[in-house]
């Protein structure tokens, strides 16, 4: 099969899950780009890079996704992501490949072990709760089929993890999302879909800089490899959205669980 069809399948699989669980799909685009298809690390971080930015603009315009971004939430986060994706840009010429590779398999794991952990909690309130803070709201909940809300918890564990998530953008190509949004539901007492919602808005910004070191590096030169990864992640968002009001909250952090520690073991473990 062309390489090209390879990278569009990866981007189809990359959008489905920016859709489910809100992840620009790098987590799995790089492994994929890299470890499947044997294209060299920088080259996977750049397409990846590029296929991140278009799952985050479909979910941007997709109205299912619209009415669950918490935008206050949003703007508060971003800005330290953003501060981290910029120290991410200046410092990238530090980070050799491998050690962008162990920096993967690290984050997967933990995050996996988290996942996993809380994979039975459910952040939501009754709708009338009074007092959600300034970043708290109401939403329709696809599960129990009635609205209900939410609060943010531990405001300074996300803003630090939000941060890291940009360092992590700029280092190893994925958008942070997988790293923002378990943060969110496991920690900080904000429901899967909103999180996965309001983080997919936000990875369209913060995955920009490390895109930007990335074309001046020449890592994204071959542009049909990018333009077919692109197309596929923007097809699977729409599939996955048309798929998520289908799948409970409990699959979906298992799967992701045990889909990111397949990727933790193969980049710390058989490498």
């Amino acid at each position: 099969m062309p390489v090209e069809a390879l990278a569009f399948l990866a981007g189809i699989a990359a959008g489905v899950l920016g859709a489910l669980i809100g992840i620009g799909g790098g987590v799995l685009l790089v492994p994929l780009l890299n470890g499947v298809m044997g294209l060299p690390f920088d080259i996977a971080r750049g397409v990846s890079q590029a296929g991140v930015l278009a799952t985050s603009v479909s979910g941007t315009v997709a109205p299912t996704s619209r009415r669950l971004v918490n935008y206050r939430l949003a703007v508060f986060l971003l800005a330290f992501s953003i501060g981290g994706a910029l120290l991410g840009y200046f410092t990238l010429d530090l980070i050799s490949d491998d050690v962008g590779e162990r920096i993967l398999g690290t984050a997967m794991a933990t995050i996996a072990v988290i996942m996993l952990l809380r994979r039975n909690i459910r952040n939501v309130l009754p709708a009338e709760t009074p007092n959600l803070g300034p970043f708290g709201a109401r939403f329709f909940d696809d599960d129990t089929r009635r609205e209900v809300a939410y609060r943010l918890r531990r405001p300074p564990l996300a803003a630090a993890v939000s941060f890291a998530s940009g360092l992590l953008a700029s280092y190893i190509g994925i958008g942070g999302g997988i790293v923002i949004v378990p943060t969110l539901n496991a920690l900080c007492g904000i429901p899967l879909r909103v999180a996965a919602a309001t983080s997919v808005m936000m990875i369209g910004v913060t995955v920009i800089p490390g895109l930007a070191w990335s074309w001046s590096k020449g890592h994204l030169a071959d542009v049909t490899l990018a333009g077919a990864t692109v197309l596929g992640a923007l097809a699977g968002y729409q599939l996955g959205l048309r798929l998520s009001p289908r799948a409970p909250v409990r699959v979906i952090k298992t799967g992701t669980a045990v889909l990111l520690a397949i990727i933790a073991i193969q980049y710390l473990f058989l490498r």
